[in-house]
């Protein structure tokens, strides 16, 4: 065979490219985050009160999709009202409704967001919110 050589060194310079990110990682494993729902803007509300726009499951895993559905609502009908399936209204807005609430961006949106790798895009057109100092 012509090259064996060359192709077998070009084959394992070629899987060591391939399986870096495996091996380059192995034993950095992050622990989940908890994100902590006990700021003192949520403890201002009354126990009965203390609840989201939806069930915890489901902004766990699809608050970006009723973020964006938010977006379309009020950009494109001026629809700026939410009812949620227990037929509570809401202002739909991310910084009067959701960032009232999860005044603590840093800990509680920052911190799930780098473990999972996303860059959501909310604040090129918002104002991200600052952290007060404590």
């Amino acid at each position: 065979m012509y090259n064996s050589r060359n192709i077998i060194i070009g084959l394992i310079i070629f899987a060591a490219f391939v399986t870096f990110p495996f091996y380059n990682n192995f034993g950095k494993a992050v622990t989940k985050p908890d994100p902590k729902l006990d700021t003192p803007e949520i403890q201002k509300f009354p126990e009965n009160e203390r609840r989201c726009v939806e069930p915890k499951e489901f902004m766990k895993a699809g608050h970006m999709q009723l973020l964006n559905g938010w977006r379309d609502s009020v950009v494109r009908y001026g629809n700026r009202i939410y009812v949620n399936d227990a037929g509570k209204e809401f202002e739909i807005s991310l910084q009067n409704t959701c960032m009232k609430c999860h005044s603590n961006k840093k800990k509680f949106c920052d911190e799930c967001h780098n473990y999972a790798a996303v860059k959501p895009y909310c604040w090129k057109c918002h104002i991200e919110p600052k952290e007060k100092e404590t």
